[in-house]
């Protein structure tokens, strides 16, 4: 089937399955970033933006994005690389294979949130998972990145 959408800013015609999922979508068109850690939309890996809000790509059936805007972190570079650096500097970049789905709700939290509390920040956060650091490094950087006291 075709669809026709918007990804980082350029329209595209895809050649989709019916029971194809966005994240096998998008990295047979090139978007490797969008990486899958579990395939049950527990892990955050495989976020992205449609109609720019964060969403689960292994779980969107690709059909079902037909017509909208997906934003992939390779179409907020300059944002992405920002907060990476907030990451560095806590010491909370390890591997960096969560890095690109963390990164995108990261940067879809900035634009919802006004002045969020940790609490709000730590809810929103909630479905990322990362196996190499405690999560205190993570939350340092985002909170320095938010302007978060």
């Amino acid at each position: 089937m075709k669809i026709k959408v918007i990804i980082n800013n350029q329209n595209m015609e895809l050649d989709v399955a019916y029971d194809e999922f966005l994240a096998d979508t998008l990295r047979r068109y090139g978007f490797l970033s969008v990486k899958k850690g579990c395939d049950t939309g527990s892990c955050g890996l495989c976020t992205v933006w449609v109609d720019d809000k964060p969403v689960l790509s292994c779980a969107t059936l690709s059909v079902r994005i037909n017509g909208k805007k997906i934003t992939t972190i390779e179409g907020v570079q300059k944002e992405a690389k920002e907060f990476a650096e907030y990451l560095v500097n806590e010491g909370a970049e390890q591997c960096g294979f969560c890095s690109p789905g963390f990164i995108m709700t990261v940067l879809a939290m900035k634009r919802e949130l006004q002045n969020p509390t940790v609490e709000e920040i730590t809810h929103y956060l909630t479905g990322n998972l990362c196996r190499c650091t405690g999560y205190m490094g993570q939350l340092r950087a985002v909170k320095k990145y938010l302007g978060v006291v």
